[in-house]
């Protein structure tokens, strides 16, 4: 009985045992199941769901990345989707990529070839692309704050408006010769932060003045502009020259100052009865800038040559400035001599040459490239970038170039240089007793370097340098205007005194008699700063000695057309002008002065 007791109990243990293994297993996993949901519940309420950008993301990221782009090209002189370079390709190259265009327009600026499946508008000057101009829908959905804060602060702000817009234009310096524009609607409170309507890729293109005459003309030019604007264009300067009356010659030699504020009568006759080619303003023409355009309009509307007016004024910032109504000054070239940055240079260069044609005015005498060697100085001073060629050189070209930019005519200044002088030219003649040699290792160094690149016009100092000429100032010079300048420095464009009316002169010799000697040395225009009298007696002079074979006219030819290529270089005309935006000129000088003094 035992042993079958002890036999059952075996039994139940034997089941027992495997059903409690059992269920300790099934607890175990059942408990690990648990806590491992437990566990991942926590982690999903301590970790944040991360989910896929989106949609909108994504088009700011790549909308970012079309402004880098844009930015990037331009700098090589191109823009996204357009496989043209501005300052490079030739018509031809956009003729055989892209075919016939659908409309060309021409302006003042030069040609317009309009391609619409392109979303573009191509721009010439002569057959070199000159302006790219891209209506790309990509570049549409671009918001203004999106460029500044890729690009930063434009270096300059612009504004344009007629019957069908009104525009705010960021500039920004691509290159030296390069500028990138977005052009946006102007902000309002409704739309403070405006999307592109296109942008712009604008590269001054220096050719040779004739060379539009010379070039071959596209055959879409050749079927859709008129006749009249042809033969305009492509006239023969020897064949204006022709048609000019040796009165008219004589004017076009002169640029001649005025005392009014409004124009008179004396103002009339320069232009209509001595057929002057140019007028210098000073200080005291300007009272307000609607004044000033006024003035300047005038002086337009009454020119009856065929040659549109040279406008001038002696805007080179620091104390040497004519323009009125609050304008913020430059510093002094001595202070941006010591910032010693080219592209600041440029840029003061460029909003220089903007202030000119926002007033109507085309001609700037500036800038300065004398050498401020002797500290005791008294006309050049501050007026220097410093005692350093190098610098000066540098800053100087970079100034030049700037104002060119804005279709202003620069004029490098005081050949062969005033740097090295005890006196003021304004009331005495100074002299400097320097050989060619030395001047060639000091004085010469930024002409000679600014001639290369371009300079379009020199002024001559009233200094005497007895190493060159015993008798004669610069100004009256045939060994340095033509053996030096013309010669040996290669010059091929104007020759322009400075005023004949300065003590230096009319101290020592009578002022038409000087004007004489003048054109007889090499120069191309006598300034005649002050005085209606004075200019009457430089025009009845320079007639006398051609009519008596003392100057040839062929002799004035050749100085017409240096003048005439010139004019026509800058495309200069006699249109009327609208007051200029002061705020607006402010705002850019303002935010360049910020960005490289402060």
């Amino acid at each position: 009985m035992k042993k079958q007791q002890r036999k059952s109990r075996n039994k139940l243990r034997n089941f027992t045992i495997p059903l409690l293994i059992l269920a300790l297993i099934i607890g175990v996993y059942y408990y690990a199941i648990k806590e491992n949901s437990s566990e991942q519940t926590t982690q999903d309420k301590e970790s944040p769901i991360i989910s896929q950008p989106t949609g909108k993301n994504t088009v700011d990221s790549n909308l970012e990345k079309l402004v880098e782009e844009t930015f990037s090209l331009s700098k090589a002189g191109k823009v996204p989707n357009i496989p043209f370079a501005s300052g490079k390709t030739e018509w031809k190259e956009v003729n055989k990529e892209w075919g016939k265009s659908d409309h060309i327009s021409e302006t003042a600026k030069g040609r317009y070839e309009e391609y619409k499946s392109h979303h573009s508008t191509i721009g010439y000057t002569d057959q070199t692309v000159n302006d790219i101009r891209s209506y790309d829908s990509e570049l549409q959905n671009i918001l203004l704050n999106e460029i500044t804060k890729i690009g930063g602060e434009p270096d300059a702000i612009r504004y344009y408006k007629d019957s069908t817009v009104d525009q705010m234009i960021l500039v920004y310096h691509a290159t030296a010769s390069t500028d990138l524009l977005w052009v946006l609607p102007v902000k309002t409170e409704l739309e403070p932060n405006p999307k592109v309507d296109h942008i712009s890729l604008y590269t001054q293109v220096n050719k040779t003045p004739n060379q539009q005459a010379q070039d071959e003309k596209s055959p879409n030019q050749q079927a859709e502009v008129g006749k009249q604007s042809n033969h305009q264009e492509n006239q023969n300067i020897s064949e204006v020259i022709s048609k000019m009356s040796l009165e008219d010659k004589i004017g076009q030699m002169i640029l001649a100052g005025v005392s009014c504020t409004t124009i008179d009568a004396n103002a009339i006759k320069l232009i209509s009865q001595l057929h002057v080619g140019g007028i210098i303003f000073y200080k005291y023409n300007f009272d307000t800038p609607a004044q000033t355009v006024q003035l300047v309009n005038q002086f337009k509307a009454k020119n009856s040559s065929s040659l549109p007016l040279l406008l001038g004024v002696d805007q080179e910032g620091g104390r040497v400035t004519r323009l009125p109504g609050g304008l913020v000054n430059f510093p002094p070239n001595k202070q941006i001599g010591q910032v010693n940055n080219p592209d600041f240079s440029y840029k003061v260069g460029t909003l220089l040459g903007h202030e000119l044609k926002e007033f109507g005015l085309n001609l700037d005498f500036a800038p300065v490239l004398d050498i401020n060697s002797n500290p005791n100085n008294p006309v050049i001073g501050d007026r220097s970038f410093g005692n350093n060629p190098e610098i000066v050189s540098k800053l100087g070209i970079q100034t030049m170039k700037g104002i060119q930019s804005q279709n202003v005519i620069s004029t490098i200044k005081h050949f062969p240089g005033h740097g090295d002088t005890l006196v003021d030219s304004h009331l005495e003649l100074p002299v400097v007793n320097k050989s060619l040699k030395e001047l060639k290792e000091l004085e010469l160094i930024p002409f000679e370097r600014a001639i290369d690149q371009g300079a379009g016009v020199v002024m001559v100092a009233h200094i005497l340098l007895p190493e060159l000429d015993k008798n004669n100032p610069a100004s009256m010079s045939k060994a340095v205007m033509t053996d030096l300048l013309r010669k040996q420095l290669s010059f091929k464009g104007v020759i322009i005194t400075d005023d004949m009316t300065m003590g230096a002169i009319t101290e020592h010799v009578d002022i038409g008699k000087a004007a004489v000697e003048s054109v007889k040395a090499g120069s191309d225009i006598i300034l005649v700063g002050h005085g209606y009298n004075n200019v009457v007696k430089v025009t009845s002079s320079i007639k006398t000695a051609v009519e008596n074979g003392e100057i040839s006219e062929q002799r004035l030819n050749e100085s017409i057309e240096r003048i005439i290529q010139l004019k026509r270089k800058y495309s200069l005309n006699d249109t009327k002008v609208e007051n200029p935006n002061i705020n607006e000129i402010n705002n850019s000088i303002n935010s360049l002065l910020n960005n490289y003094l402060h």
